[in-house]
């Protein structure tokens, strides 16, 4: 459900409100059964008793004082007294356990003769009827006669207070407050944890945390810490041993240059100094791959810029490297200039070492394309650099693996020499500046090796 939050701190603080909501309907409706009995046994009472003192009063009272009698009812207690008829308009009680328990509770005491009702020809009132012998008023014209006694609604209806309900939303409102702070303190080193995570995975070392809040918080982030610390040692101690083989193996390579030099066979040695140069280069991938990037502050840079020097340094090289007359002249960004520019050089290196034959300006291989494209996705900005060949590309169930390091194709694009480390060095310097490398078929045949990097200024 798209509308459903992903975050920790709402998705908690949701749920523990919708618990108290819950719970507060619970405990309402708990106190509403149980308060229903007491009160229908007082109502029933109630009338029972006004009833039989009604009819002991009409009973006992002089035959010339009875219409005072009602009428003093009538104006003090808001009693009135009706004959009961057979044509008497009586609508039906409705079906409430709470009306249907009085009325259990009156048939009990006044007998199952005994009716209730809340409207009778038209009037609102809540009326039980109840019987009076004639005989002992003194009209033996009958010997019984039934009587309706209608009692304000008021005795029925409860009202519910409004502070009541004040009090409540103002205890509830609290209750959800407290729950977002102690949520909220709960998630703070969550994030905190998730940023520096994200930073780990750039491969940058982030600043310790601070371990503080619940145990189980602060042993997260205590261990977070010596793992970060850990990673950070461990990156260095490979780039002094990297250095260090770079060194001891560098300082024969130029000896046997030298030997080479002085070798008459000019085939064999041009073929020694080809090896020799093919050597320096992969032992120069190893330090590319191993060199941390984090030391190297972010700067504003301009991408265009970039790469017209990129092209115009291979085109004095005498490679057929070009810019796309499309292509933006004003892309700026933030970003590490020395690390983009070695990104871009390999994929550049890539595209001329698998792309066909020679790829110079006087051969037949076609030119490597350069360009740089603006895209919007939503409200974000990015520059889109890619990176042409006619080679014989990539397929595109190989890209991921071709992105891992030492990872060959075993066809026709790995067919020259390499530590299989370009690919893996540009996706590390991509993923730094939280940028993607795409590697896509171009139509007509070749690659398209794309970085897809944040306008940030």
């Amino acid at each position: 459900m798209k509308l459903a939050p992903r975050s920790l701190l709402w998705r908690t603080f949701l749920l523990v409100g919708l618990l108290m909501v819950l719970s507060v309907a619970a405990w309402f409706a708990i106190f509403t059964t149980y308060e229903r009995e007491p009160r229908a046994q007082q109502l029933a009472q109630t009338l029972v008793s006004v009833a039989n003192l009604t009819r002991m009063a009409l009973i006992t009272a002089r035959p010339e004082a009875r219409h005072d009698l009602l009428r003093e009812l009538s104006d003090r207690e808001g009693i009135h007294i009706y004959p009961a008829e057979v044509s008497d308009k009586v609508k039906p009680l409705p079906n409430s356990p709470f009306i249907q328990r009085v009325q259990e509770l009156v048939h009990q005491q006044l007998g199952s003769g005994a009716r209730l009702a809340l409207e009778r020809e038209g009037e609102h009132a809540l009326f039980v009827s109840f019987r009076i012998d004639e005989a002992s008023t003194g009209n033996a014209a009958d010997e019984e006669a039934d009587y309706w006694l209608a009692l304000p609604r008021e005795r029925i209806e409860r009202v519910f207070p409004l502070s009541w309900l004040g009090w409540g939303i103002a205890a509830l409102l609290l209750s959800l407050l407290g729950a977002w702070a102690i949520v909220f303190r709960i998630t703070r080193p969550l994030k905190r944890l998730e940023a520096a995570a994200r930073k780990v995975g750039a491969g940058d070392t982030p600043p310790p945390l601070t371990e503080e809040g619940p145990i189980e918080i602060a042993t997260v982030s205590h261990a977070f810490n010596q793992m970060s610390a850990s990673l950070a040692q461990l990156d260095q101690d490979r780039v002094l041993i990297l250095a260090g083989i770079s060194h001891d193996l560098r300082t024969p390579l130029t000896r046997l240059r030298m030997g080479i030099e002085m070798s008459a066979d000019d085939d064999l040695r041009d073929g020694m100094n080809a090896d020799v140069e093919e050597m320096d280069k992969t032992i120069g991938q190893f330090l590319d791959f191993a060199r941390s990037e984090g030391g190297e502050p972010p700067v504003t840079l301009k991408l265009d810029e970039l790469i017209a020097e990129l092209s115009a340094q291979y085109q004095r090289r005498g490679f057929q490297v070009v810019t796309a007359e499309k292509s933006v002249r004003s892309a700026v960004t933030r970003g590490r200039p020395q690390a983009l520019r070695r990104a871009i050089s390999n994929l550049i290196d890539n595209a001329l070492r698998y792309a066909g034959s020679a790829g110079t300006a006087s051969g037949t291989a076609s030119a490597i394309e350069l360009s740089i494209e603006a895209m919007r996705e939503s409200n974000d900005t990015a520059w889109r650099i890619d990176v042409r060949d006619r080679g014989p590309g990539i397929p595109p169930e190989e890209v991921a693996r071709m992105k891992r390091p030492f990872t060959r194709l075993d066809n026709a694009r790995s067919n020259a020499l390499g530590a299989g480390l370009g690919l893996a060095i540009v996706e590390r310097i991509v993923r730094l500046h939280d940028a993607t490398l795409d590697l896509l078929p171009r139509e007509g045949g070749g690659l398209i090796a794309r970085i897809t990097l944040p306008a940030r200024t």
